[in-house]
């Protein structure tokens, strides 16, 4: 059986990807896409997520959500991602509508109507939408079968402040929220997601899929990993989000073990921070489940396996 999902995301290539990656999986039944103020503001990760929707021929209702942090103003990340979010492709208006109901709204009536532990949240942005859902309706925790959701760093600090990575700081009193839920957290944090690296090789594998999808992709990835490329002297880019699905549909490529994680939102130094509590050195209950290691050549396999399929004739 499927496992129903609702991804909330602001893409940004790698959401882009993630999204790709499963619409083409079986394992997992995309109810919706909210979508987040994060890489680029919201009009345009609404945009980007109904164009991946037009490309890979699905129609996922696409809702637009939170165009700001709860209480902050946004950051954005056009540095990394380009002005229009999905640099590396020609951008198009898509013909996927945007739903009129807002992102958060969406969340809570579908959960409200939904059977316990039943729905997956998947974000792979800043967790603004889901930290309103959390703090408007409360009742919708026990719906949560799990979080699964990239953000934080613990080893590999933090891209975008010494000790923050980019979609936890952009939000860190949602995050505050969504840790401290109750409800099953899977996290993938930079010190997984910097071990799957878009080389020249993998990237030129998805190229020769040859088709519309592949090309996309290939595309995408090869404007995301200038950036990386030149910071971290990496082969490639690290394919961030993607992780999130890669671990619903084969989680056998990860390892990982259950930590307690909590956020720090005060701290003009460490704001963002996820002191992830990796040797319980503290009493503070095991909240997440961290992920820390991946298989990156069966992550490869994987994806490239499920882009394919776009290839093939009905």
């Amino acid at each position: 059986m499927s496992r129903k999902i609702i991804i909330d995301c602001d893409p940004g290539q790698d959401d882009a990807v993630a999204l790709l990656l499963a619409f083409a999986s079986p394992e997992v039944d995309v109810l919706g896409i909210a979508t987040v103020g994060g890489n680029v503001p919201l009009a345009l990760t609404h945009r980007n997520a109904r164009m991946m929707c037009d490309l890979a021929g699905c129609d996922v209702p696409v809702f637009a959500g939170c165009d700001k942090p709860m209480q902050r103003v946004l950051r954005t990340a056009e540095y990394i991602h380009g002005e229009t979010g999905i640099d590396g492709i020609d951008v198009f208006e898509p013909k996927a509508p945007l739903q009129p109901q807002h992102g958060v709204d969406f969340i809570i009536e579908t959960l409200l109507a939904a059977d316990d532990s039943s729905v997956t949240l998947v974000p792979t942005g800043p967790l603004t939408n889901i930290g309103t859902v959390i703090d408007r309706e409360p009742a919708v925790l026990p719906k949560i079968e799990r979080i699964v959701l990239m953000g934080g760093a613990m080893r590999e600090g933090g891209n975008r402040t010494p000790s923050a990575e980019f979609n936890i700081l952009v939000d860190p009193e949602a995050a505050d929220i969504v840790f401290r839920c109750g409800r099953p957290i899977t996290q993938m944090g930079l010190d997984v997601t910097h071990q799957v690296l878009s080389t020249k090789d993998r990237v030129e594998r998805i190229r020769a899929l040859d088709n519309p999808v592949a090309d996309a992709t290939a595309g995408m990835l090869g404007f995301f990993e200038r950036y990386d490329m030149s910071k971290y002297s990496a082969p490639g880019a690290p394919l961030h989000d993607p992780c999130t699905v890669a671990w619903l549909i084969k989680p056998e490529l990860f390892t990982g073990k259950d930590c307690n994680v909590a956020i720090e939102t005060r701290s003009d130094l460490t704001l963002g921070h996820t002191a992830v509590d990796f040797w319980h050195v503290t009493d503070r209950p095991k909240n997440v489940h961290w992920v820390y290691e991946v298989d990156s050549g069966g992550f490869y396999d994987l994806l490239t396996e499920r882009l394919a399929t776009y290839g093939e004739t009905a």
